[in-house]
């Protein structure tokens, strides 16, 4: 049995293998025998014991004309070395998330960053990997925030502490150009950001980042993660606990309005700076 993060990603395979197989008037023994398994095969995945296997779900996907989610799955969230193990079950849910609601305290979000940002931020933690490592990184993180710009996109929330305008990762240039993604985004209207001012002193998620997402037909959950470790969540008093720390989040935040502001006046900042330099 796994734990964790991953414990919580075969979960969710589970629950949507159970759930696609009912709608599709299949039991376990009738889609086992069509994919080559036991029956009873098929109820270890739908109850999170076995973990699922690449090629049962290529057969499950063609059995039940899913469109590939559970060979997805089994690439992203389970298998993907890209990503860290407590990470993993993230990436997918995010991909099936009709809302996604952050706070970020030292670092922008991944599903924010540039391609310069990441490569810095990436560098940082781990200073003795090889060229292709970092870009492999990069470019998963790229390749995540591409659901920021499809037509059915989630909608994305998130409450930056001002600290993050302003902790100088990679240096102005790579500084101004960030904050200038950003708020094209947010004048694209694809994502909605607000910064938690200094002024605001203390307040509810003091500890490290934490993300909220929301799905059509899953429990939402709640994800916090410090510099080593995530924790991955659906159980409901947790993450209603979760989401009134964020209302406070956002409810101490500066308006979207001045938050736009703000992130542009940094980026002008920046820019000079590095016209300087």
């Amino acid at each position: 049995m796994a734990n964790g993060s991953r414990q919580a990603a075969w979960e969710f395979f589970g629950t949507e293998l159970k759930r696609r197989r009912e709608d599709a008037g299949i039991t376990q023994s009738a889609l086992g025998t069509r994919v080559f398994v036991s029956g009873g095969y098929i109820g270890q995945f739908e109850q999170a014991i076995r973990k699922p296997q690449l090629d049962v779900a290529e057969r499950i996907d063609e059995v039940l004309r899913t469109d590939g989610i559970f060979a997805r799955m089994c690439r992203k969230l389970i298998n993907d070395k890209r990503y860290a193990e407590y990470f993993a079950a993230v990436v997918e849910l995010e991909a099936l998330a009709t809302r996604i609601c952050e706070f970020a305290p030292a670092l922008f979000p991944g599903l924010l960053q540039t391609a310069d940002y990441a490569r810095v931020v990436t560098l940082a933690a781990n200073p003795f990997v090889t060229d292709e490592y970092v870009e492999d990184i990069v470019t998963a993180r790229l390749e995540r925030a591409g659901i920021l710009k499809d037509a059915t996109r989630p909608e994305y929330w998130t409450v930056l502490h001002e600290n993050v305008l302003y902790i100088p990762v990679g240096g102005p240039a790579v500084m101004a150009r960030q904050l200038e993604h950003i708020a094209a985004l947010m004048r694209e209207r694809h994502v909605m950001v607000v910064v938690l001012p200094y002024e605001a002193g203390a307040h509810a998620s003091m500890t490290g980042d934490l993300r909220l997402m929301e799905f059509e037909d899953a429990p939402p959950t709640a994800y916090t993660e410090t510099s080593f470790s995530g924790t991955l969540v659906d159980e409901p008093a947790v993450v209603m606990r979760a989401q009134r720390a964020y209302d406070l989040l956002r409810a101490a935040a500066l308006s979207p309005e001045a938050s736009l502001a703000l992130i542009e006046s940094a980026a002008e900042d920046y820019r000079r700076c590095a016209s300087t330099t």
